[in-house]
């Protein structure tokens, strides 16, 4: 595992687009699946990271909150499945159903749309409006495994809340930290380490 930090995408670009399919159901996702919604919430997670497992709970807790909310959320997974098998699509899938996520859960097989993103860790957010430009970008909360924290989700929760009620998010973010995207030999984008 490598320590990595978001890369902080700048604020004001553009949802990029994505074709992933859903471990769950098997159904592709596109962000055209979404369009009549307020706020999307883009995850990049994983199964076996400590820094994910620490706050999965509190990932599930944002889908069951937010679940009948002008917000929709998709989680997406990038990390190497022949290196990583505990982050294969049916390993995914028992997460999603162990955990009770109320969101999809994609593989990004390819890991372009990780690229497009410039996702760089587990977990990485990326929070857009109305019109899918990029709002918020940084840390679920200052809880990290190590610190004795209590995971809370009060930055991104109070990021989404300002999108819900049209209402500025403040562009003072600290990013995530997490492990890093297991990226596949040669496949590593420029902006990794």
């Amino acid at each position: 595992m490598v320590l990595t930090a978001s890369t902080m995408l700048p604020l004001g670009t553009k949802a990029p687009e994505f074709h992933l399919p859903e471990v769950v159901s098997g159904e592709n996702i596109s962000l055209a699946n979404f369009a009549d919604k307020k706020a999307l919430l883009v995850m990049f997670i994983c199964r076996h990271c400590p820094f994910v497992k620490h706050i999965q709970q509190e990932l599930a807790n944002l889908g069951k909150d937010y679940l009948n909310s002008d917000l929709v959320i998709v989680a997406i997974s990038a990390n190497d499945a022949q290196n990583y098998p505990n982050d294969a699509p049916e390993s995914l899938k028992e997460m999603s159903t162990e955990l009770g996520f109320k969101f999809p859960l994609c593989y990004d097989e390819t890991q372009e749309t990780a690229q497009a993103y410039t996702a760089a860790c587990t977990p990485d957010f990326f929070l857009f409006d109305q019109e899918r430009k990029l709002v918020y970008r940084g840390q679920l909360d200052d809880s990290r495994p190590s610190n004795n924290k209590p995971v809370t989700g009060a930055d991104l929760r109070a990021a989404i809340e300002a999108v819900l009620v049209d209402q500025a998010v403040t562009s003072e973010q600290i990013p995530s930290v997490g492990c890093n995207i297991k990226w596949k030999p040669g496949n590593e984008p420029n902006y990794f380490g």
